[in-house]
């Protein structure tokens, strides 16, 4: 058994987390909880340069995850290594997420909408949807891969789950809470730019104004200036 953590975050890339949740890991950190981040695929797929190997690319992808999850106080990551556009609704997919809720017993839940309508990548959906699953009713239920309980990893009920979306679609999301991170933008931003292979392209200003005008928009009705949004789902019983 793993020590319990108050949220895990599956990820469906390197890199999708810190788009998404960073800024609340962050204040979740800074409140004194314990976060394990779960990255499903290896991100093999990750890159314009034709001269780009993918098994050069896993290992720079997964320094870089370590790296954006050092900044935001991660106390874990856990690679899964599914391959880049491989993510497949699966029996032992799911499994690997009951394992992990079981082990490491969070309050909270966080991962990609499965949801959102037309474009949204694959990864993403399949995801979401196996996250969901695995949160209920198969973590719950005494039944459900009877082989975990055999190994001593008991049923756990996960109290909430929060979906995110990438930042570009985040208004088709059917938005019902705001996380206040005012206090947390600049470590999101430095976790982001720890994933050069991704977005080293990208001009420092460009970057921080996008993230800085996104986030006043999510927070707008709220009392603080800066929020990243999400559906959230609390699950009773």
């Amino acid at each position: 058994m793993a020590k319990p953590a108050y949220a895990m975050v599956v990820t469906p890339h390197p890199d999708d987390a810190e788009y998404g949740i960073a800024g609340t890991v962050a204040r979740w950190v800074k409140e004194g909880n314990d976060v394990v981040y779960v990255v499903c695929t290896n991100g093999d797929k990750g890159s314009s340069d034709i001269n780009m190997k993918p098994e050069v690319l896993v290992k720079i992808r997964e320094k870089e995850q370590l790296d954006a999850a050092k900044v935001l106080g991660v106390r874990e990551v856990i690679f899964l290594r599914h391959p880049d556009q491989g993510l497949e609704d699966t029996y032992e997919f799911r499994k690997q997420i009951v394992r992990l809720i079981r082990m490491y017993r969070p309050d909270i839940v966080a991962t990609t909408d499965p949801y959102l309508r037309y474009i949204w990548h694959r990864d993403h959906r399949i995801a979401g949807q196996v996250v969901l699953d695995a949160v209920f009713p198969y973590a719950r239920d005494f039944l459900a891969y009877p082989d975990l309980t055999l190994d001593g990893l008991q049923p756990h009920k996960v109290k909430e789950v929060l979906l995110w979306s990438m930042i570009l679609f985040w208004e088709s999301q059917e938005i019902n809470y705001r996380s206040d991170i005012t206090d947390t933008i600049d470590l999101k931003i430095a976790a982001l730019r720890c994933h050069k292979s991704q977005m080293g392209h990208l001009p420092s200003p460009d970057l921080e104004n996008l993230l800085r005008q996104q986030h006043e928009t999510m927070a707008e009705g709220e009392s603080f200036k800066l929020a990243e949004a999400f559906h959230r789902v609390e699950i009773f019983g």
